[in-house]
């Protein structure tokens, strides 16, 4: 990960970090939830944003950077709630090697037309 240690004190947005589960449902088959794992500081930067086809419409993709607190229980196809918008984790990684913070690359989804 390209993301530089952070100072402590710019942790200063509040987060919610969603577990993905697959549950079966009674007819067959599986369905996607998100169960609450925890709500923690971070820093939540935009980086980039595109436009593009998204299933049978217009969609657009923004890329955001999150650095927190290190957890080992952060994954890609976890999601991590931030102002009521849902960002999908695309990597997770140590920044530094020493287990202080983690960095998340992730992905916002909309459907524009």
């Amino acid at each position: 990960m390209s993301e530089r240690i952070p100072s402590i004190g710019t942790l200063t947005d509040r987060i919610q970090l969603l577990r993905r589960e697959m549950m079966s449902e009674p007819g067959g088959g599986h369905v996607k939830i998100y169960i609450p794992v925890a709500t923690v500081w971070s820093r939540v930067r935009p980086l980039s944003g595109r436009q593009g086809v998204d299933a049978d419409g217009r969609g657009v993709v923004m890329s955001h950077a999150v650095v927190m607190r290190f957890r080992s229980d952060v994954k890609p196809g976890d999601r991590v709630v931030y102002r009521g918008r849902k960002l999908e984790v695309v990597t997770a990684g140590d920044v530094n090697g020493r287990r202080a913070y983690l960095s998340c690359s992730c992905a916002e989804r909309a459907v524009t037309g």
